[in-house]
């Protein structure tokens, strides 16, 4: 019997920034909303059920406003998971958290928000990604 699967290429508009900080996610939002004039608000967890290989349960704090949208991101799971790769997107699992920008203009323009991220006590090291070229990118498709 023939076997077919079925592959969908997603299109990721959006900007990924991954954050190594040895900051708690409360403490890393804290010191985003006085940095950068923000409102990041705790979300539910986000539940990724991998079918059955386990699930994943990943902190979330949003900042939305009419235009743009901001996510931070905790990029390990929350619960402990018997997955082998217990990550958000385990091929950029060297970064703790990581910053989602739909429609970053202004403050949150994709080059000043990573000179500003860069420029944070809290935040050791920062990257800008291109999430299109990530293998677990529908990880990151909310």
């Amino acid at each position: 019997m023939k076997t077919l699967t079925l592959d969908c290429d997603y299109d990721c508009d959006f900007d990924l920034f991954g954050i190594v900080s040895s900051s708690r996610d409360h403490k890393l939002a804290w010191t985003l909303n006085q940095a950068l004039r923000l409102r990041l608000i705790k979300q539910q967890d986000l539940i990724l059920d991998l079918l059955t290989r386990g699930r994943l349960v990943i902190s979330n704090y949003l900042h939305a406003t009419e235009t743009a949208t901001l996510r931070l991101l905790r990029n390990r799971s929350v619960d402990p998971s018997p997955l082998q790769k217990h990550f958000l997107a385990p091929d950029i699992k060297e970064y703790d958290y990581l910053i989602q920008v739909q429609n970053g203009t202004g403050s949150l323009d994709p080059d000043t928000l990573l000179e500003r991220l860069a420029a944070l006590p809290a935040v050791q090291y920062v990257c800008r990604f291109d999430p299109n070229n990530l293998k677990f990118k529908e990880n990151l498709l909310f």
